[in-house]
C-alpha cells in the first residue's frame, strides 16, 4: 500500500524486512525472495536511485534463472524491469537487449496476441525513439498496436496509448499530419 501511496521510505522499510524475514523461513533461491528483491528495485526505480534498482533486479533475476524453467513469464517480466531502469538511466542499448530477451520469452510462453506482448514492443519502440531510431520505433508501436486492436476492447486506454506513442514518433520525424492523426 504504500508503494501504491508513492510512500517509498516506507513502502522501502516494509520491503526489506519482508526480505528478511523470507531470508529466515525459505531457501536462499525461493521465487518469493525474488519477488522481495523486484518489489525493492520499483521502489528504487521510482525514486530515481537506479543503480540500486538495477542491483535488485538484477538479484531477482538471479534467483529466478535458479528456480524457474528458462521460459517462465517471470523471467521475462524481471528483464523487462532491467530493461525499465537502463531506459531510465539513459543506457538505451542494454534498455533494448533487455526487453527484446523479455520478448523471446513471452513469445514462447504466451499466445501471439496476448497483451504482454504488445507491452514488450510498446517498451521496445520507446526505446528506438529514445536512441532516434524512428523507423525501428514506428515499427515496433505498430506491432504493438495490431496485438492490442485483437487483444483489447475498442475503448481500452491501452490503444489511446498505443496510439499516442505512434504520434510522438511521427512528431519526431516531423510527419506532424500523421502524428495528429494518431
Amino acid at each position: 500500500m504504500y508503494d501504491n501511496m508513492g510512500e517509498y521510505s516506507k513502502a522501502l522499510s516494509s520491503y526489506e524486512r519482508s526480505l528478511e524475514i523470507l531470508k529466515t523461513a525459505l531457501p536462499p533461491n525461493h521465487p518469493d525472495l525474488a519477488s522481495s528483491y523486484n518489489n525493492i528495485g520499483n521502489v528504487y526505480n521510482n525514486t530515481g536511485e537506479y543503480s540500486k534498482a538495477l542491483s535488485s533486479h538484477e538479484r531477482s533475476l538471479e534467483i529466478l534463472k535458479i528456480a524457474l524453467p528458462p521460459n517462465h513469464p517471470d523471467l521475462a517480466a524481471s528483464y523487462n524491469n532491467i530493461g525499465l531502469v537502463y531506459n531510465k538511466m539513459g543506457e538505451y542499448s542494454k534498455a533494448l537487449s533487455s526487453y527484446e530477451r523479455s520478448l523471446e520469452i513471452k513469445k514462447i510462453a504466451f499466445p501471439p496476441n496476448h497483451p504482454d506482448l504488445a507491452s514488450s514492443y510498446n517498451n521496445i519502440g520507446i526505446v528506438y525513439n529514445n536512441m532516434g531510431e524512428c523507423s525501428k520505433a514506428l515499427s515496433s508501436h505498430e506491432r504493438s498496436l495490431e496485438i492490442l486492436k485483437i487483444a483489447l476492447p475498442p475503448n481500452h486506454p491501452d490503444l489511446a496509448a498505443s496510439y499516442n506513442n505512434i504520434g510522438l514518433v511521427y512528431n519526431k520525424m516531423g510527419e506532424y499530419s500523421k502524428a495528429l492523426s494518431s
